[in-house]
Parts: structure tokens; sequence; C-alpha cells
């Protein structure tokens, strides 16, 4: 049941991709050509006789010891949170997200340190002491700070792009806006994801509701960060979830949903308690 139940999520997500013409499937200036072969590398397609598929962008990936991650307070079905997951994505960030969806420990801290009509995303930015709110401000911000470029025309403030990312989302609204009861982990767990892919956002959706806080390393078509997990693996596949508090790692989302709530969900009781 539970694989079936996977299946039907997954059936809408590429509605969201062809909604938003891709946008935060592919890393900022994204290009490919074809080079000699190169069993090191990390290939898309496969090998092509003597020659490989090679995808490359214009973000360089700094080694992670030199940058910490940013922190973004969000909730999955929230259209403004969603332009900024995608400009996290193009932009190969490692971010630690703080899932807020109604109900959470992480909406109640936002609430109470600015007050209650503080809205979502929210991001800190621990490499140069920014925070901000507002989804348009924070897009422009990523991009001028960790881009190369404008802020691409798919993110652009404007209303064809807030309706094209609400009605991308109107499938699954539901998901990832409400808390479930759980017991979430010491360490935040780290996910090797992006946006684009419906199998990494049902983890992402399952993640939110369940309150557990994630570093993502963005891993968009074209991006260093699919190299680190090529050297680190074996193979690339989103989503990859790793959980310090355990020592597991898991490939395919099915597996990983069965494994956040089995460790980190509270199942309701059946019983009322008076």
């Amino acid at each position: 049941m539970k694989n079936e139940s996977t299946k039907l999520k997954i059936l809408f997500e590429p509605l969201q991709f062809v909604l938003r013409f891709g946008s935060g499937a592919f890393a900022e200036g994204y290009k490919f050509n074809l080079g000699p072969r190169d069993d090191s590398k990390y290939t898309l397609s496969g090998i092509f006789s003597d020659k490989q598929l090679v995808e490359t962008c214009a973000i360089d990936v700094p080694p992670r010891q030199n940058r910490g991650p940013l922190i973004l307070y969000e909730f999955e079905g929230c259209p403004f949170c969603r332009k900024v997951r995608e400009a996290v994505s193009m932009l190969s960030l490692e971010v630690e997200f703080r899932p807020c969806p109604q109900g959470s420990s992480f909406r109640t801290e936002i609430k109470e340190q600015y007050g209650t009509k503080a809205t979502f995303p929210f991001v800190r930015d621990p490499n140069t002491g920014v925070s901000m709110f507002e989804s348009d401000e924070i897009i422009h911000y990523l991009f001028r700070t960790y881009g190369v470029g404008d802020v691409p025309t798919s993110l652009k403030g404007g209303i064809l792009t807030t309706l094209s990312v609400g009605v991308s989302l109107l499938f699954r609204v539901t998901k990832g806006g409400k808390r479930k009861n759980s017991n979430p982990p010491e360490l935040p767990l780290i996910l090797w994801s992006g946006e684009g892919s419906p199998f990494a956002k049902i983890v992402k959706e399952e993640l939110c509701e369940l309150q557990i806080a994630h570093k993502q390393i963005s891993c968009p078509r074209g991006s260093p960060n699919r190299q680190c997990m090529f050297e680190k693996t074996g193979r690339f596949q989103i989503p990859f979830l790793e959980d310090p508090n355990t020592g597991v790692e898991i490939f395919e989302s099915s597996a990983i949903i069965e494994y956040l709530e089995a460790m980190y969900g509270v199942k309701e009781s059946p019983v009322e308690y008076m």
C-alpha cells in the first residue's frame, strides 16, 4: 500500500515541472557538450563509444568547510517558498531547511521573535550576517551574493511568476502545510536533492510535515554537486538521504519516506484520553 501511495504522489509532480518551465532543475549557466570518456566523471546518460555527455554550469561550488549553510524557514505548498527553493537549487547552494508547517516549533520560533504577522520564507545567512523576509528580496539577494548573473526570467518578480507557481502547486497544495506528530532528530539530516525532481519532492513534503530539519545539498542539472555525489556513492541519484544520527544512508524516495515515518514519526493513538 505504501508503494501505491508513493506512486500516486509522484503522478502529479511532473505537472509542477511543466508549469514552471523546469525552473530550478538546471543550474545557473547550464551547458552541455560531448567530451572524452572518463569513467571517474559523472555523466547523465551513459557512454557513447569513446565520448560521454558533459554537463556544466556557471557556478563553481566552493569547499563546504569554507562556507556555512544558509538557514531557510519555509514550508511545502507555499508558492513564495517554492520560488526561493528554485533559486537555491539553481545556485547549487547548501541550505539548512527548517520546515514551518502549521503548528511546528520552527514556525513558532519565527512568530515569537518577529511577531505574529511574520511571513515565510525567511532566510538567515551566517556567512554575511544577513536576515530577511520576502521571497523576491531573498531571491535577488541569493543571485547577487552567490550567482554570476541576473535573476532568471522564471524567478523575476511579477504576477505571472507568482501565478505560474501557484497553479503548479494546485495538485499538492495540502502537502507540507500541516504538521504530523513526530520526534525530530537532534542533528539535521542531509538530503542530496533539488527542485524539479518528483521523487525528491515527495521526500521534501514528508520532511516538512514531520518538521525535520535537514541540510539540502542542491544538485540541479550541471551542478558540480552531482560529481561530488558520484565520488561519494559511485552513482548519481536523487533523492539521497544521510542520517548522521543513525549512520543510515538511503536512496529511493519510497524507502526514504518509510524510514522517516518509522524512525521519526509518532502515530496518533486511536484512544482519546481524559
